[in-house]
């Protein structure tokens, strides 16, 4: 899951960061306001965690521009405490939930993760295909009802696949959602992690759809 995150405080950007990597998530990070309309447009983000104190143009403008664009990325707004009214134009102008600064980096957390499964239409913190349990709480997975230990890489593969449990994933859109700006991007490193992936939970779990992409779904349990 790549998450973009919009702070023109660095402690706070780096310390939420820094919460999301541990959490497995990939993430990016700008400062203002025009970087963050750019790479909101031009990127596909699972969510955006976005303050709207900004230099060069403030975050209500940014979302406002996002919405009116379609992009339909999950947004969190931060707000400074007492601003009702800016939580209610946030909200207004498409805004998916709001925290108020400061706050509780578990709570970021949780409301991330909770945002995410909503926009993918899963409701349960435990995500399961066949006989595949991904607790996205704990990040650790269970095959048959056995711990598997997977990588970092590896879990965030298998966790966006599950969370779009029923879909073929193209190439281009899990590298694009798995690997920061500074990583490689290469076809056939995703399909080492994937082979590695179906040694460790079987051969049949994630099929490959030749030409489309990748699918993980119940048909196969």
């Amino acid at each position: 899951m790549r998450i973009l995150i919009v702070e023109d405080e660095l402690k706070i950007a780096q310390s939420v960061a820094a919460a999301l990597v541990a959490a497995n998530y990939t993430v990016d990070a700008v400062s203002d306001g025009e970087e963050a309309w750019f790479r909101g447009d031009t990127e596909n983000y699972d969510l955006v965690i976005l303050d709207l104190g900004l230099p060069k143009m403030d975050g209500l403008s940014v979302l406002k521009r996002w919405r009116t664009a379609e992009r339909t990325m999950p947004v969190l707004v931060l707000t400074a405490r007492g601003a009702w009214m800016e939580r209610v134009e946030g909200i207004d102008a498409g805004a998916d939930d709001y925290l108020v600064k400061p706050f509780q980096i578990e709570e970021l957390i949780a409301r991330v993760r909770a945002l995410i499964r909503r926009s993918v239409g899963q409701g349960s913190a435990l995500l399961t295909a066949g006989g595949l349990a991904v607790d996205t709480r704990q990040m650790r997975i269970q095959m048959g009802g056995v711990p598997v230990a997977v990588s970092p890489l590896e879990y965030r593969l298998i966790s966006y696949l599950i969370h779009h449990k029923g879909r073929v994933v193209p190439p281009t859109e899990l590298i694009g959602h798995l690997y920061g700006d500074d990583d490689a991007r290469d076809a056939n490193a995703l399909e080492a992690v994937v082979t590695r992936l179906r040694k460790k939970l079987g051969q049949d779990l994630i099929e490959t759809r030749r030409g489309f992409g990748y699918i993980v779904s119940d048909l196969r349990a």
